[in-house]
């Protein structure tokens, strides 16, 4: 039989493919004799834990353990880029909106809007600043490119407003209805109806994966659990102080814990959102009111509004570090965070005024006159990729 000879080349690279593979066959490597079965099997692969999945339609999370990821200094979305910087303060008795030029800390226009505003929401679009006219009974747009007020649209008792993660629907807090209301987050028209047998709701936020929201109901001192898909209230508790007066809610950079202001138990309650056990309450001031986080997710602001002094408390420590108190008093309740971090904007509720706060030292830079009762303020624009609506709370 004839035999074939390979050329010289081919031999020897056959020769060192022999060579390499007797080589991975040896003792010398364990890795590879574990695999093969002679020192017993190879030890399984560390697992991985899963994201859980998010509400359908919801933007994917960033960061796992941040889900305030997207809302770092300066980090504006190509919707909200071109908005000039501007502070809307809604004035409770004077049923106006004060526009504010944060750079010259003027007040540099008054729009009319419906009787009693209590906050300025950010769509979920971004694109739509919404006025809420709780007694008015109306939702009034402002375009933040031109600050220009709309046509008022008819919504019964909103006194607040929140968008769901996906931005399927407009939640309105139909306080005094004992309601909440899932709208279409576009023309305002209702979708569903949720009655609830608490009173007072009021202020919300979400977990982090967007399949439940957590509200506080301030007349009962009550906290609902909502499933955001079912829209429908999965479970409810009162909270363990008498007269507790809950406010505003604040989930934490990793999405486990949620944080409860209250005005009359004079500090936050503390809660995990998955197990909704009974919350534990810290002390931070006389008429806990408004949270708000850092821009980079390790501080949250707290006001409280019956001492004028502002906390802080640290994440990464789980604790209050500092305590700012305002020069001459105040009532320090709602608002947000400049687009840089670096201000600290709130509404005084009974003093008709408007505090700018470093947000480095505390230092107050700004008390500015505004109209009377000012309440939920709006700094705009914000970063983040959308809103889930109050006073701005971006993901």
């Amino acid at each position: 039989m004839k035999t074939t000879r390979l050329p010289r080349k081919a031999t020897v690279l056959l020769a060192g493919l022999v060579l390499a593979a007797l080589a991975g066959c040896g003792s010398a490597d364990k890795g590879s004799a574990e695999a093969l079965g002679t020192r017993g099997p190879a030890k399984p692969a560390k697992a991985v834990p899963a994201v859980p999945p998010g509400l359908p339609g919801m933007p994917p999370v960033l960061d796992p353990k941040d889900v305030y990821a997207a809302d770092r200094p300066g980090k504006l979305s190509p919707a909200v880029k071109d908005f000039p910087s501007r502070v809307y303060v809604p004035n409770t008795t004077s049923n106006t909106v004060s526009v504010i030029d944060p750079a010259t800390y003027q007040v540099i226009d008054t729009i009319p809007v419906g009787a009693q505003p209590q906050h300025v929401v950010p769509s979920w679009d971004m694109k739509t600043l919404w006025v809420n006219n709780n007694r008015g009974h109306t939702l009034t747009p402002i375009n933040p490119a031109t600050g220009e007020a709309g046509q008022p649209v008819e919504v019964h008792d909103p006194y607040n407003l929140y968008f769901t993660p996906n931005g399927k629907y407009a939640i309105v807090m139909a306080s005094l209805d004992k309601e909440l209301v899932f709208r279409d987050p576009h023309t305002m028209d209702r979708v569903k109806t949720v009655p609830v047998t608490c009173y007072g709701v009021n202020h919300a936020d979400f977990s982090a994966d967007g399949r439940y929201f957590i509200v506080s109901c301030e007349f009962s001192g009550e906290l609902l659990k909502v499933d955001t898909e079912k829209m429908e209230v999965v479970g409810q508790q009162k909270l363990p102080f008498e007269g507790a007066m809950p406010q505003d809610v604040k989930v934490s950079p990793d999405g486990k814990t949620f944080y409860v202001a209250d005005m009359m138990a004079h500090g936050m309650w503390v809660l995990g959102g998955d197990t909704f056990e009974t919350p534990k309450l810290l002390p931070t001031g006389k008429g806990c009111h408004g949270l708000y986080v850092s821009r980079d997710s390790k501080e949250m602001y707290i006001s409280n509004r019956g001492e004028g002094t502002i906390s802080v408390f640290d994440f990464p420590k789980n604790k209050l570090t500092k305590k700012w108190e305002l020069p001459d008093g105040g009532s320090p309740d709602m608002g947000g965070v400049s687009a840089d971090g670096k201000v600290l904007w709130l509404s005084g509720r009974y003093d008709s005024e408007v505090y700018a706060i470093d947000t480095k030292t505390g230092k107050e830079l700004a008390r500015i006159p505004v109209g009377g009762g000012p309440h939920g303020l709006a700094v705009y624009p914000q970063p983040g990729r959308y809103s889930l609506g109050h006073t701005g709370i971006f993901r």
